[in-house]
């Protein structure tokens, strides 16, 4: 492939709804540690990458040796913001229905994000779900919860649970799952009681969940914090309440 066709593909691949950007060596390790079949794989150093392949992900080595090495010049013509690790990959999206998240039967909470403002944010979200063991991350809202910057966020734990975007709160009233808002206003959080097949609905730092989604909620929550401290970070809150969780017994094999 010449090099503008693969400055090319990679332009459109960000806007692809079906492709997903993997911009650094741990999106592409995890993508490939939970299934992610790659399309096409390039560094600027093939001998580097190697060695870190070596170093962080032993059993995946192999499958970095597959990387095509390009031009550095090129590769910093990839992204906005081109990766220190020297490595980038376009993979198909896993194929996600919100639909059956919301009804499928996992004994683990799904996480709600209602209209979250960054698409870092978004990433650090998902990588705390997937680490905590949740059944899904879902978000309202005009961004793209796959977009390159929450991948690059998620460190490409995208792959390891599922990640989807609901069209309209709407979607949430074929859900067999207690719906539960996180709210400065809720009962304070006991995690031993947090039904293990809850909806936690998070909202933004600065406004919160919208009275709809409140209305729709059976319950609401909060978490204790020091007097004088008005919010957390939402992936920060995300943690906070899934580990609770998770230490709490709730996750399968953590108790």
């Amino acid at each position: 492939m010449r090099d503008g066709s693969l400055i090319a593909r990679f332009g459109r691949a960000r806007r692809d709804p079906a492709t997903a950007v993997l911009e650094g060596f741990h999106p592409i390790k995890h993508a490939l540690r939970f299934g992610a079949e790659l399309q096409e794989l390039v560094t600027r150093d093939a001998a580097q990458l190697d060695a870190l392949a070596t170093r962080l992900a032993p059993e995946l080595a192999g499958r970095f040796r597959e990387a095509r090495e390009i031009d550095a010049g090129i590769f910093d013509r990839l992204a906005p913001l081109a990766p220190s690790t020297g490595v980038m990959a376009l993979a198909p999206r896993a194929s996600v229905d919100a639909a059956s998240v919301l009804l499928a039967p996992d004994p683990a909470p799904i996480v709600l994000l209602e209209n979250p403002r960054d698409l870092g944010n978004i990433g650090a979200c998902v990588r705390v779900a997937a680490g905590a063991g949740a059944a899904g991350v879902l978000s309202t809202g005009t961004h793209d919860p796959w977009h390159p910057d929450a991948l690059r966020g998620a460190a490409g734990l995208h792959y390891a649970l599922p990640v989807a975007r609901l069209g309209s709160l709407g979607e949430l009233a074929g859900a067999v799952r207690p719906l539960l808002a996180l709210d400065p206003d809720g009962d304070e959080l006991d995690p031993a009681r947090l039904p293990p097949d809850a909806i936690l609905a998070f909202g933004t730092e600065r406004d919160g969940l919208s009275e709809d989604l409140l209305a729709m909620a059976a319950g609401r929550l909060r978490i204790p914090m020091r007097p004088g401290v008005s919010s957390l970070n939402l992936a920060t809150s995300v943690a906070a309440v899934l580990f609770s969780w998770r230490l709490a017994g709730g996750a399968p094999g953590s108790g």
